[in-house]
């Protein structure tokens, strides 16, 4: 019993090391809102938004202008094409986000929430994405 507790503990370090080596580092010039905007604008894809927004994240109310950024690139996916029921899910996802922490005070609880809305318009980016890879 006493080798296997000596041999979980170098294993769980091992999984901490593994999980923190595999975050980005915020690809911006500086932490300077500005230049953090300009890098997210850059990016690619929606997916590639939202590494670049994890990694660069304040943790608190600064992050509403990169979740912002965020959820415009990703809804280029998809929002022009979204019509009817489709549309009023989309649009009720974001306002549970809105609401979620709304009676919490503190300004990580902003952050929270423009990472729920970053987050729930990755995921209808994907899905567009990936029907329109099916479509061809």
């Amino acid at each position: 019993m006493l080798l296997r507790s000596c041999l979980a503990v170098p294993a769980v370090l091992f999984m901490l090391a593994t999980a923190q080596a595999a975050t980005e580092e915020c690809p911006a010039k500086s932490t300077q809102m500005d230049d953090i905007i300009a890098v997210l604008e850059k990016a690619p894809s929606c997916n590639r938004a939202m590494k670049i927004f994890e990694a660069c994240e304040y943790g608190a109310s600064g992050d509403v202008q990169f979740g912002d950024v965020v959820e415009k690139k990703c809804e280029a996916d998809f929002l022009s094409g979204l019509k009817g029921a489709p549309k009023r899910a989309y649009q009720h996802e974001m306002q549970v986000c809105d609401r979620k922490y709304r009676n919490e005070s503190g300004t990580m609880y902003i952050s929270f929430t423009a990472f729920c809305r970053a987050q729930v318009a990755q995921r209808y980016s994907q899905k567009a994405l990936k029907a329109g890879q099916k479509a061809r």
